[in-house]
């Protein structure tokens, strides 16, 4: 049961533990303080100080600081009231120090620690930001706890083939061992191709019924080009959506010189970066 929560109660909630409800952990700490990395932006210097005893925090690189109500409505861009549902909601909350799953993948000193349906309401909030909903996003895509450097995050992940992740989330991308590309073979005789995760989930919203009619590629790196090729013969029809930069217009050009059976679908968001570029910013309903 969620326990009825105002501004007088919120503002009595630890700020320690709304950054953990939030995925973010201190890199240093004492009984006074914590500094984290700025929840805000990119940083490498934890410059965001949280006083233990006021129960406030403050970060140094923005100039800005406040209670816990400000803290959550600035990192979630939402409402009081959002503010407050967020806070009175304990499912919400995961802590490191709980049992974790078993470990499924590294790399780069990456550490997978939990997969779960994807239900942070950050996560959830950075889908909607590129125009993905939720009920898509979790069509393909997990929510993914990894530890980095002794610090533990979250992100949107998309597995390959190999049992390796994707991991995307406001502040980071990257990837875990073994890299490799994702396939999903559903046994139809078409085959779609993207560079990532966010291309195939907004083909999703733009066009359900081809994805729903196709065998699924996701490069995860263009480099994964040569190591699908093989693939290409197996299927009378393929449909290439790769990224509208040098890379991507090198591989698709030379895709189509050498397999006649393959369409360049990326000339509908010519003038955009990507898929996902042409969902945000130049679709239209």
């Amino acid at each position: 049961m969620k326990r009825k929560m105002n501004c007088e109660i919120a503002r009595n909630f630890s700020v320690l533990m709304a950054l953990e409800k939030l995925g973010h952990f201190p890199k240093k700490q004492t009984e006074q303080d914590a500094w984290f990395l700025s929840p805000f932006r990119s940083e490498t210097q934890a410059s965001f100080k949280v006083s233990i005893m006021k129960n406030r925090w403050y970060d140094h690189g923005a100039g800005i600081g406040g209670n816990v109500i400000d803290l959550v409505s600035l990192v979630l861009k939402c409402s009081i009231k959002e503010t407050l549902e967020f806070l009175s909601d304990s499912n919400a909350v995961f802590s490191v120090h709980q049992q974790q799953t078993s470990v499924v993948a590294r790399n780069h000193n990456i550490e997978i620690l939990k997969v779960q349906e994807i239900s942070h309401p950050a996560l959830v909030q950075y889908s909607n930001s590129r125009k993905i909903p939720i009920q898509i996003l979790t069509i393909f895509c997990k929510q993914v706890w990894y530890r980095y450097r002794d610090s533990v995050f979250f992100a949107i992940g998309l597995e390959n083939r190999n049992g390796g992740w994707e991991l995307s989330n406001r502040n980071y991308k990257t990837s875990s061992s073994p890299k490799s590309y994702t396939y999903y073979n559903y046994g139809h005789q078409q085959l779609v191709v993207f560079e990532g995760m966010f291309d195939l989930l907004s083909l999703m919203v733009l066009d359900p019924e081809l994805i729903n009619a196709s065998d699924i590629i996701v490069l995860n790196s263009i480099s994964f080009i040569r190591d699908i090729k093989y693939l290409f013969e197996k299927y009378p029809k393929g449909i290439l959506f790769l990224d509208h930069d040098s890379a991507g217009r090198k591989a698709t050009k030379e895709l189509l010189d050498n397999f006649h059976h393959l369409e360049d679908g990326s000339m509908n968001y010519y003038k955009y970066k990507d898929l996902n570029d042409y969902l945000c910013h130049g679709f239209r309903d």
